[in-house]
């Protein structure tokens, strides 16, 4: 029986920090592509890679982080680092905490390890290789050898390029320049780029052309003895049996260089050329302004509300910020003077002047309280769509992860930039919100408030084993996010002295009309304490008799408005809250006669 057909794609983060939106996009429309590939009877892999050569930036914990989110998100990868399971942090619906099972990744191929920093002496073969056959050169000049070049370039109103040395010739082994490098003189190694047209043929974007002598001979192997991203993203991809590359147009300027480093490789193993993988550069993704959206929407932000802060008053300084925020005064000051963009310094920064950051990284959607599902099917339409209508004729929006991978096409691919429309994003949030099913709500959201907000679990908890089934009809319609919960509430969450009055709420509800609506409370007060059964129900039924009994019956029946106000204001301090009998039986007796009582003798 003839094998099928192998089709392996990738998504190779740089473990620099948290998984950006477009990061997610790319590795979903990656995973969908080789998912398709399954249903079109091949051998559909996806694979991850972590590119973690910058060593200074890199770190294990974001590696980590960035799994768990992709996971979160219920993308699962065939071959790559394994996440254990117990190592899952999310409560993403389709991950490894809900129900697929097992661990995520492996090296069934055998074509890992998929950490960079660990293949660097498979890099160092193919650099010697590419030495000796001419195809690259030590290079020995010094940063300020360079620098001066680009300075006299600029001062002669020139594009700086790099001229290679008189003494390198393309296919000839420049032995001497070799052993200087083994002998220990700093050097990088360059590639020898031939003066000849590159064409990058592109299956969304089509035939992209750089003319010959556009490339300079580029660095492959920096100072440090680490491979540039260039030269190792291409080793890996051919070692690692990558058939097609999906990513963001932004990458597009680095793929000449690519396809440069693949004209020259030959494998080790068996000599025959390297291939060059199927590419497709996917639409940018940008605010709805056009702006690109970046880590940097954060820090300007951030910055300008420090900024205004301090024009406002002299004393804030970068050494004050420094000492409320924790962070060093010259991060700040170079956060301040634009010459950073630091995350940490912007959401320190935030959090002090109070001021909210957009969501841009994965792990910010999830601390908001955005479902994993309703994520994926946004970013899914973030340049794609499926060409389907609805049964009323509108085009189809809403769809899970299993339509995805079963329906996905790069054909459908545009080529202009994608809007991220907020509102949209939190329609459908609100949309999948609204519409699950009580008990699946209230375990969604214990999950969500068990990692974000645990504080307010415990105190939900310690209310009564039923508070969150009990509060869940409730705040569900209200709730954009999972976040969003928390204000509808905030009664419960405080302690019985520990929220305040709103004055004109009290104005109105309870002192106007020679306090009228103070004077039922107090008469509603014994109603309640007489109370046996302390339910929501039982509750409902109490103000609906004592509206009764007060004669406040309208053309629609009987007006609680008039008991239920005041009775509202006196448990939680404002005048909008949950249903009263749910409100009431959350808190419990003892809490609502204390609330009454501080209420009452406030007034």
């Amino acid at each position: 029986m003839p094998s099928r057909e192998l089709v392996v794609t990738r998504f190779a983060p740089s473990p620099t920090g948290h998984l950006h939106i477009g990061g997610a996009r790319s590795a979903l429309f990656c995973w969908a592509f080789a998912r398709r590939a399954r249903h079109d009877g091949a051998d559909g892999r996806f694979m991850i890679r972590i590119e973690d050569t910058d060593q200074a930036r890199s770190s294990e914990e974001s590696a980590r982080g960035i799994l768990d989110d992709l996971a979160w998100l219920g993308i699962r990868w065939d071959d790559g680092p394994v996440l254990r399971r117990h190592q899952a942090l999310g409560t993403g619906h389709q991950g490894v905490n809900q129900g697929q099972g097992g661990d995520i990744g492996g090296d069934s191929r055998g074509v890992g390890p998929y950490f960079q920093a660990q293949r660097v002496g498979i890099y160092n073969s193919y650099i010697e290789a590419l030495v000796k056959a001419g195809h690259a050169y030590p290079a020995f000049e010094t940063t300020e050898e360079l620098e001066s070049r680009r300075k006299a370039a600029n001062a002669a109103k020139q594009t700086y390029r790099y001229q290679r040395p008189d003494d390198v010739q393309i296919g000839a082994f420049n032995e001497s320049r070799w052993k200087r490098a083994q002998a220990g003189e700093a050097h990088v190694i360059r590639l020898a780029v031939p003066r000849e047209e590159i064409i990058v043929r592109d299956t969304i974007l089509g035939d992209v052309k750089s003319a010959a002598g556009e490339l300079d001979d580029f660095v492959i192997r920096k100072a440090d003895g680490f491979p540039t991203y260039h030269f190792a993203v291409v080793i890996d991809d051919e070692l690692m049996g990558t058939t097609h590359v999906l990513r963001a147009q932004e990458h597009l300027a680095n793929t000449p260089k690519h396809v440069a480093l693949q004209k020259a490789l030959v494998r080790l193993d068996n000599g025959k050329p390297f291939r060059t993988p199927v590419y497709g550069h996917m639409p940018i993704i940008c605010n709805m302004d056009g702006s690109k959206m970046s880590k940097r929407d954060k820090a300007k932000i951030a910055r300008k509300a420090a900024k205004d802060a301090i024009a406002k008053d002299g004393g804030i300084t970068a050494a004050v910020l420094a000492g409320t925020t924790g962070i060093a005064q010259k991060q700040i000051a170079d956060f301040l003077a634009a010459e950073s963009d630091s995350v940490d310094t912007a959401e320190a920064l935030a959090s002090h002047f109070k001021v909210a950051l957009p969501e841009i990284e994965i792990w910010d959607f999830r601390r908001s309280g955005y479902l994993p599902e309703v994520i994926i099917n946004f970013i899914a339409l973030l340049g794609w769509n499926p060409g389907m209508k609805q049964a009323d004729g509108k085009d189809l929006e809403k769809f899970d992860l299993e339509f995805i991978g079963k329906n996905f096409s790069v054909e459908r691919i545009g080529k202009g930039s994608a809007k991220f429309d907020r509102a949209k994003l939190l329609s459908f949030n609100g949309d999948a919100i609204a519409g699950m099913a009580d008990d699946v709500f209230v375990q969604r959201w214990r999950a969500w408030l068990a990692e974000y907000e645990p504080e307010a679990l415990a105190r939900l908890d310690g209310l009564g084993a039923d508070t969150l089934m009990i509060l869940a009809p409730a705040v569900k319609p209200r709730a954009k996010t999972l976040r969003d919960t928390l204000k509808p509430i905030a009664f419960a969450l405080a302690s019985d002295t520990g929220y305040e009055f709103d004055k004109t709420a009290v104005e109105k509800n309870l002192l106007a009309s020679d306090r009228t609506g103070a004077k039922l409370l107090a008469e509603f007060k014994p109603v309640l304490a007489g109370i046996d059964a302390w339910t929501p129900g039982s509750i409902h039924a109490a103000i609906e008799a004592f509206a009764k009994s007060k004669g406040f019956v309208g053309e629609k029946g009987v007006n609680v408005g008039p008991i239920a106000q005041p009775l509202r204001i006196a448990i939680t301090g404002v005048a909008v809250s949950p249903p009263l009998g749910e409100t009431l039986g959350v808190l419990g007796k003892a809490s609502t006669m204390a609330r009454i009582e501080r209420c009452l003798t406030s007034l």
